[in-house]
């Protein structure tokens, strides 16, 4: 029979002790990881809710700020509510979204622009601003940097463009307008600007690291609206979005072309 051996004993527990404490710390950093959930840049503002039939108001939210999270036209979710201008909601509100009707499909345009290849250290000069697509307003770029991820409603999705940048540059109005929107309560946005133009046209301005202005706030085009932020995959980006009658267009057919 083998003598029993205090030290060798110790040095047995003192191990197990030791793997049992790496194992732990382990799985608290496996843990932490998987807490860690980043929203992807394409997808910005995807819901897993869009077959809802009906919103409850939250605080800060806006009929503009639901409609555009649904993807509706705000004219028609405040008929379909019995909800008329100034359009002002309360929180706990039972919002119907089952009886809006879809706008009628934008015509189909013949030409599209590239999006812009610019390097993104370099500076360019904002255009000249331009009226597009049977629209009165005049449109012009909301950033100065490079075009890095552009529109798409299929595979994956991108409800406007991504626009390169360093954090607080500044973010310009695209066209003159009101603030409809200003706050960080839309998934996938971060800090969100919406613009309303005029009965047709909103645009919107995401993942800001500051707001500069205000709910009902009036803004002329190329107005400093926000700052640049970082998107929920850590980018250093403008997310750029035109609506028009609540349906996402590419952003590429409005703004003004680009000079090389």
């Amino acid at each position: 029979m083998r003598d029993f051996c205090p030290e060798c004993q110790l040095g047995v527990t003192r191990r197990i002790g030791l793997f049992a404490l790496f194992l732990t710390v382990l799985m608290a950093l496996a843990g932490c990881q998987g807490a860690r959930t980043y929203v992807p840049v394409f997808g910005a503002g995807e819901q897993k809710n869009q077959g809802a039939r009906s919103h409850i108001v939250q605080r800060g939210e806006t009929l503009y700020a639901i409609a555009f999270r649904y993807g509706l036209d705000y004219k028609g979710l405040a008929a379909a509510n019995d909800i008329r201008s100034p359009y002002t909601i309360y929180v706990d509100q039972r919002i119907s979204l089952s009886t809006v009707k879809a706008p009628k499909a934008a015509k189909a345009v013949t030409t599209r622009q590239k999006i812009d290849k610019t390097p993104a250290a370099s500076k360019v000069a904002l255009p000249a601003p331009v009226k597009r697509q049977e629209s009165d307003l005049l449109w012009r770029w909301p950033a100065t940097g490079e075009v890095i991820n552009g529109f798409s409603l299929s595979g994956r999705v991108n409800k406007g463009v991504d626009i390169g940048g360093k954090l607080g540059e500044s973010v310009f109005a695209a066209a003159a307008g009101v603030v409809v929107y200003a706050g960080d309560g839309l998934r996938g946005y971060g800090k969100l600007v919406i613009v309303k133009h005029n009965d047709q046209f909103l645009s919107a301005y995401g993942y800001n690291r500051k707001i500069l202005v205000k709910e009902g706030q009036n803004v002329n085009g190329g107005q400093a609206v926000a700052e640049i932020g970082l998107s929920g995959a850590n980018q250093e980006i403008l997310h750029f979005e035109i609506r028009r009658n609540g349906k996402p267009q590419d952003p590429l057919l409005y703004l003004p072309k680009r000079v090389r």
